[in-house]
C-alpha cells in the first residue's frame, strides 16, 4: 500500500500545493496561523501556514485564532473575487470558504515575526528560538535542499558501486593538523578518546579490508575558531576508492556533487575543469581561486629585468593585477589603506598606476620607470583608461598571495552569486615551508598523500619541490574539499615519515593501529571528502553555512537555545578524575 506525501488522517492536502484545478473540492489543512485580518462583515481571513506555504481561509470572525496558533481547517477550495488575486503567493488564485476551524493547539505569542523580517533580527535570538526561526520559508527551503542535496549525493554513490560503511566516533586521537576534541575515559582515568576529525584512517582501512569501494556522509568534528564556512561539527561527503588512480577519483566524486547540483538547480553543471596548484597560485594567488570574475594576475618580471627603480630591481617576483574602471573610486586615503594592507600580508610594499584618459600613468612611481616600462606594463595588464593597475615584486609566494587577497577584495562577488564556476586543483606541493625548530619539512596535508611520481628523485635533494598526488575541489572560491591518492607500501610511508623527522618508534606510537594492517596487503587506493554544508550554503543562496543547519552554534561557539556548553558537575568531574582549573583573571 502506497503513502501519499500529504495525505493524514487529519488532512487532505498541504497549504501551498492547493491551485485553481482544486476548485469545488472539500480540503482538509492543518499548520499555524500565519496572518489574521478582519473582514468587517462578520467574516475573517486566515492565512494557514505549513511548510508547502500559505493559504487563505475566509473564517468566522468570532472564532479566537492568533499567531502561531496550530489549527485544523476543513472548507471548500473556490476562486478568489475579481480583483483579489495575489500573484505573490502560489496559491493566490484561490481561499478556502465555507471553514470549519479545530484548534489543535494554542501559542504565545513567538518572540519575532515568523517570515522574512525575522531576517533582520538578531542572530543570537533566531537560535535561542531556532525551533521558531525554522517554520520560516527561508530556513524551511534551506533544510530541504540540505535533504535533497544528500539524497543526490547519496544516490550518486550507491549508482558508483560505493558502499555505505559507518566509521566509530570515539577514536585515538591523531595529529591530522587541526585541535581535536577530547572526551575523557570513566574506565581509565587519565585517558581520553578524540572525537574524529574525518573518517582518514578508518576508511583507509577498510580499503586493506576489501570494501573496494567506501562512502558515508560523516560528521566530522574540529575545535577550530568559526567563520563563516566553518562550524565546531559538520558533515562532508566521505569516499575512498581501491585500485585507482587521480582520475578515476575525481570522476566518482564529479559525478556526486553534480547530481547534487542538479537536484536543487534542475541544470547539470558542465564538466569540472582542472588545474595544478602553481597555476592556481600563478593566475589567481590562491589555491581556492574563484573563477567568476577576472582581475588575473599578470606576470610582469621579464617587463622589469633591467629596470633602474629599486624596488623592482632584482626582485624575484613581479606581478600586476588591473582592476577595470576602478581609478576614479581609489583616492589617496584608500590606496594608502591598500598599501597597508598589502604589508600587513607580508609584502615590501605595494606600487599603485592609474591609467589616465590620455593613456598615460599616473603614480607616484611612474617618473622611475622608462617609456618602453610603462607601455610595456599597460600592455601585459591589458589597462585602459579608467582603470587602475596594482604591482607587488616580491618572492614569488608572497607576490602571489599578496595580490590574491586584493583581487578578492577588489572583485570577488557574494560567494552564492551565480554561475556556479567549480574547479578540482591537482598536484598540491607534498611539503609546505620548513619547521624553524626542527628544520624539517611540513606536510602539505598530512603524512598519507602519495609523492608524485615524477618527482621521486627530488626526496631527498630538493623535498619542498615535491609533488602530492594530492587535490582539492573548489567552487566559487570555497574550498569544498580534498583529498589524495594514499601510500599503501611501507616503504614509501616510512620515507616520507623520515623526511618529515618520524622516527620508526614514533610513527609506531602514533600509527601502529594504522601502519601494521598495511603489511597484510594493502591496494593502491585513494579517496576524497567535501564538506557538505558548504556546498548546500552556496546552492541556497546562503552566504553563511550557519544557515543550512538546523541547530549551529554563534561565532563565538555557544548554543542559545541550549545555552551549551555547561559547567560539568562535581560528581561528574569525579567519576572522571577531572580537576578543572579556576577561571583566568
Amino acid at each position: 500500500m502506497s503513502v501519499h506525501p500529504s495525505r493524514t488522517t487529519l488532512r487532505t492536502h498541504l497549504c501551498g500545493e492547493l491551485r485553481s484545478e482544486h476548485i469545488g473540492q472539500s480540503v482538509s489543512l492543518c499548520g499555524w496561523i500565519a496572518k489574521r485580518r478582519e473582514h468587517g462583515d462578520k467574516l475573517a481571513f486566515v492565512d494557514l501556514r505549513d511548510h508547502s506555504g500559505i493559504v487563505q481561509c475566509v473564517i468566522d470572525d468570532g472564532v479566537d485564532l492568533r499567531s502561531e496558533y496550530v489549527a485544523r481547517i476543513t472548507g471548500t477550495v473556490r476562486a478568489r473575487p475579481s480583483g483579489t488575486v495575489n500573484a505573490n503567493l502560489s496559491t493566490g488564485e484561490i481561499e478556502i470558504g465555507e471553514c470549519t476551524v479545530e484548534i489543535l493547539r494554542s501559542a504565545d505569542p513567538p518572540p519575532f515575526p515568523i517570515d522574512a523580517r525575522a531576517d533582520d533580527v538578531d542572530e543570537n535570538v533566531r537560535l535561542q528560538y531556532r525551533y521558531l526561526d525554522i517554520r520560516r520559508e527561508r530556513m524551511q527551503r534551506n533544510i530541504r535542499v540540505r535533504a535533497k542535496v544528500n539524497s543526490a549525493v547519496r544516490a550518486a554513490m550507491e549508482r558508483q558501486g560505493f558502499v555505505e560503511v559507518e566509521t566509530p566516533m570515539l577514536v585515538p586521537s591523531t595529529p591530522e593538523g587541526a585541535r581535536e576534541f577530547l572526551v575523557p575515559s570513566r574506565k581509565e582515568p587519565g585517558s581520553f578518546y578524540a572525537l574524529p576529525q574525518s573518517p582518514q584512517l578508518f576508511k583507509q582501512l577498510l580499503m586493506v579490508a576489501g570494501i573496494d569501494r567506501y562512502y558515508q556522509i560523516a560528521r566530522c568534528l574540529r575545535d577550530e575558531d568559526l567563520r563563516a564556512d566553518r562550524q565546531y561539527e559538520f558533515m562532508q561527503l566521505d569516499a575512498e576508492m581501491s585500485f585507482v588512480t587521480q582520475d578515476d577519483v575525481l570522476a566518482a566524486i564529479s559525478e556526486a556533487v553534480l547530481s547534487a547540483a542538479e537536484a536543487v538547480t534542475g541544470e547539470r553543471p558542465p564538466s569540472i575543469e582542472r588545474i595544478t596548484w602553481r597555476e592556481a597560485m600563478d593566475r589567481y594567488g590562491i589555491d581556492k581561486p574563484d573563477l567568476r570574475f577576472g582581475m588575473e594576475l599578470v606576470e610582469l618580471t621579464s617587463i622589469f629585468a633591467s629596470t633602474e627603480f629599486k624596488a623592482f630591481a632584482g626582485a624575484a617576483s613581479i606581478k600586476g593585477i588591473r582592476a577595470p574602471g576602478r581609478a576614479e573610486e581609489f583616492g589617496r586615503n584608500k590606496l594608502d589603506a591598500l598599501t597597508d594592507r598589502a604589508k600587513k600580508m607580508g609584502a615590501k610594499g605595494l606600487v599603485w598606476l592609474k591609467v589616465a584618459a590620455d593613456g598615460s600613468l599616473d603614480s607616484p612611481v611612474a617618473k622611475f620607470l622608462s617609456t618602453n616600462e610603462q607601455s610595456a606594463l599597460v600592455a601585459a595588464v591589458g589597462a585602459e583608461p579608467g582603470d587602475l593597475v596594482l604591482v607587488v615584486a616580491d618572492e614569488w609566494m608572497t607576490t602571489c598571495e599578496v595580490l590574491g587577497q586584493l583581487r578578492n577584495d577588489l572583485g570577488r562577488p557574494p560567494v552564492h552569486q551565480g554561475p556556479y564556476r567549480y574547479v578540482w586543483v591537482v598536484e598540491f606541493p607534498l611539503f609546505v615551508g620548513v619547521d624553524k625548530e626542527t628544520g624539517r619539512p611540513k606536510p602539505g596535508h598530512h603524512p598519507f598523500c602519495r609523492p608524485h611520481p615524477d618527482d621521486l628523485d627530488k626526496f631527498e635533494t630538493d623535498p619542498l619541490s615535491v609533488r602530492a598526488m594530492a587535490y582539492d575541489l573548489v567552487l566559487n572560491g570555497w574550498e569544498l574539499g580534498s583529498g589524495s591518492i594514499r601510500i599503501h607500501e611501507p616503504e614509501m610511508q616510512r620515507k616520507v615519515f623520515t623526511a618529515l623527522g618520524i622516527s620508526d618508534e614514533e610513527a609506531n606510537r602514533k600509527f601502529g593501529f594504522f601502519l601494521k594492517p598495511f603489511t597484510f596487503g594493502a591496494p593502491p587506493h585513494g579517496g576524497f571528502a567535501f564538506g557538505l554544508d558548504r556546498l548546500v550554503a552556496i546552492l541556497a543562496g546562503e552566504e553563511n553555512i550557519r544557515e543550512v543547519i538546523a541547530f549551529p552554534k554563534t561565532q563565538s561557539g555557544q548554543d542559545p537555545m541550549t545555552n551549551a556548553p555547561t559547567r560539568a558537575e562535581a560528581k561528574q568531574l569525579d567519576e572522571l578524575g577531572i580537576r578543572t582549573l579556576p577561571p583566568k583573571v
